[in-house]
């Protein structure tokens, strides 16, 4: 839902009209979000929702639109770069939010308390399947067993089941494929030393589940510190230096979000400015705020939804010159 109102709100505003196709996994929503702004008044023809089993197919025919001005798009960065290469034949103007790598860093002078509560809210928010997810967590040594023992023991009590089961707090990921890749990342840092505190299966039985789980020792070359892992695992590196912290939080081709703990306000401004993101989150494990610009840098996308910025991605500036003012 936050997909489609990040895109279509700014554009309704602008006086566009728009095509939106949902993503093949969530159609429902986007067509329960299209008859509240009709209950709401919005006039008929300005929001077109079109659902489709292929969608190289529907973009086809849309691109071949001449009056198609703009895409936008979120997703993955693979999908990203397709289209935006298919754009640049009609020099269409593009929106792309895209994937994440999200750096979770904690400094010794943090307090831990807040940093354990924001590290649950930021890896677990919709079970580890969102783009702005912590991904991987840089934890000064000297706190480091102490955050990922705390940690282990919060996402260890999580139920994981059915969401009309009383008490679940950790749902199914969205399909198999994606429980596959989480389980793959998760074998492969365990096959090269990684230690499991807790978690590190998928149950068996019927649904796409997979435990809670978080990892120490992940070494360097561990997959899971450089994809997406989209899924309910937390894994905790160590860092010595504020130096070594940042370099390690910028070692990655995407650049959506960060998050930062610590209790020097001086430390805060330093880090803040110089992490390779788009957003970042400071003592907190939320940064979503339709008030705000929200999206990133480098592989992680191009232009801002929501804020101000918002609604400039859909208007064109234009200057008109008249006789006699300068």
């Amino acid at each position: 839902m936050a997909m489609g109102t990040r895109k279509i709100g700014p554009a309704v505003a602008a006086g566009c009209t728009m095509v939106v196709k949902p993503a093949g996994l969530t159609p429902l929503s986007m067509l329960a979000l299209a008859a509240i702004l009709e209950e709401a008044g919005l006039p008929p023809g300005v929001l077109n929702v079109i659902t489709t089993s292929s969608s190289s197919r529907t973009m086809e025919s849309l691109y071949s639109d001449p009056r198609l001005r703009k895409l936008s798009f979120t997703g993955s960065t693979e999908v990203g770069r397709s289209l935006m290469s298919r754009a640049a034949d009609r020099v269409l103007r593009v929106s792309m939010e895209l994937g994440g790598n999200a750096p979770f860093v904690v400094f010794a002078d943090a307090d831990l308390d807040a940093a354990v509560d924001g590290a649950v809210i930021a890896k677990m928010r919709n079970v580890g399947e969102a783009c702005t997810a912590a991904n991987r967590f840089h934890v000064e040594r000297s706190v480091a067993g102490e955050f990922a023992s705390r940690l282990a023991e919060r996402l260890g009590s999580m139920k994981v089941g059915r969401g009309t089961d009383p008490g679940v707090e950790v749902g199914p990921l969205v399909d198999d494929a994606t429980r596959r890749k989480v389980t793959e990342l998760v074998d492969d840092a365990a096959s090269g030393g990684a230690r499991v505190l807790v978690g590190g299966n998928a149950p068996s039985g019927p649904g796409h589940f997979y435990e809670p789980t978080v990892l120490t020792d992940v070494p360097a070359g561990a997959r899971m510190l450089r994809e997406e892992i989209f899924g309910p695992v937390a894994p905790v590196v160590t860092f010595e230096t504020e130096a070594e912290a940042l370099r390690a939080a910028n070692d990655t081709e995407f650049g959506l979000v960060a998050y930062v703990y610590t209790g020097d306000v001086g430390r805060a401004v330093r880090v803040a400015e110089r992490l390779e993101t788009g957003m970042v989150g400071l003592n907190r494990g939320m940064i979503s705020n339709p008030a705000a610009p929200f999206g990133g840098v480098k592989q992680s996308g191009l232009g801002r939804e929501g804020g101000r910025e918002g609604i400039e991605e859909y208007l064109s500036v234009k200057y008109v010159a008249l006789p006699g003012v300068s």
